[in-house]
């Protein structure tokens, strides 16, 4: 049986083909009626658009591109698991490029400024440069940031300096004093990820308020591994006057903390308090105290605001803040005076 074609679709409504092409491309111009006679001989004949030839139509490619650092890690998995759920429901599919160096960032980025390539581009934890934004505009991409923040372009953030801050305002209430920071690097960050500043400047924060001295062998950096945190907290651990809390910038890096102390014989809570950040999913089973950041919805948030710029064109730029929450579990408890 030869398939269905358009023709066939405008031949059984009484109508021209392109009112069957707006109908199929939501154009508000068609007639209600017109719109229901079009829907009918639609559903009765079976049509099934041709994607080409619907992206032909509409003159789109019907693909947004998301870019992502290491999109392997925990965090980012989160994140791409919401934009998921909005794109599945989108007419839209995404292709997502992994940025693991700088020049490689850079290359997707000039691709990118081309807008044959891709109808939007969502972009997670790097930082444009303004003639990289500029080259976006000029070209009429619309361009939606998620954990970075450029001024000219939306963006959906975590408010880090709060969550650095709330895990460490933790465990100073807790009655600790000697508060370890275990970080990713700050000062060898050729992307330079915004959260590990502002994290840091949580840390710092509250330990100034609490009018508690900041002790540089107590800041620790390390890759967002397991093993490397293991390695940084042993070294934290072992300091003649160590600390009696940590605070790890990932759960990733908590686990290490954990595995640390386990094997040098200190008992988690009441000899060493241990909090994380983020509350990935395996978090909850290891019973780690944590920052909980709204991975997923920053996603979800991501998705939604990009596809919106696409059908809206030319919008200002909107910024979406999302909350941390602090989740008590059973690695952290009051100070026990010696």
């Amino acid at each position: 049986m030869a398939s269905v074609t358009i023709r066939d679709v405008a031949k059984k409504a009484g109508v021209g083909v392109g009112t069957v092409s707006r109908v199929l491309n939501r154009n508000p111009a068609v007639r209600e009626t017109t719109r229901r006679k079009v829907l009918a001989a639609i559903e009765e004949l079976e049509f099934t658009p041709s994607p080409i030839a619907r992206r032909l139509s509409l003159g789109k490619t019907m693909t947004v591109a998301v870019i992502a650092p290491f999109f392997v890690r925990p965090s980012y998995v989160e994140r791409l698991r919401g934009l998921d759920t909005v794109f599945a429901e989108s007419e839209y599919d995404f292709i997502l490029y992994n940025v693991e160096t700088t020049a490689r960032r850079d290359r997707y980025f000039r691709e990118m400024a081309r807008s044959d390539r891709v109808d939007g581009l969502l972009i997670m934890s790097l930082v444009p440069t303004e003639n990289t934004v500029e080259s976006f505009m000029n070209a009429g991409i619309p361009t939606v940031l998620v954990d970075a923040v450029h001024p000219r372009l939306s963006h959906i953030v975590i408010d880090d300096h709060k969550g650095g801050y709330k895990a460490t305002k933790h465990l100073i209430d807790l009655g600790h004093r000697k508060i370890g920071y275990l970080s990713d690097h700050m000062y060898e960050n050729p992307f330079n990820f915004q959260p590990v500043i502002d994290r840091y400047k949580g840390y710092r924060q509250a330990l100034d308020e609490a009018e508690i001295p900041f002790h540089p062998e107590y800041h620790r950096q390390s890759e967002l591994s397991r093993r490397a945190a293991k390695k940084v907290a042993r070294e934290m651990l072992t300091l003649p006057d160590r600390p009696t809390a940590i605070f790890a910038y990932s759960d990733t890096q908590a686990f290490g903390v954990l595995r640390a102390a386990e094997e040098l014989g200190i008992i988690v809570p009441e000899e060493l308090s241990v909090i994380g950040y983020d509350d990935i999913e395996i978090s909850e089973y290891l019973h780690l105290t944590t920052i909980r950041q709204q991975l997923f919805q920053s996603g979800v948030e991501g998705a939604k605001l990009l596809l919106e710029e696409i059908d809206i064109q030319h919008t200002e730029p909107q910024e979406i803040v999302l909350p941390t929450e602090l989740i008590l579990r059973k690695t952290t408890a009051p100070l026990v005076s010696s």
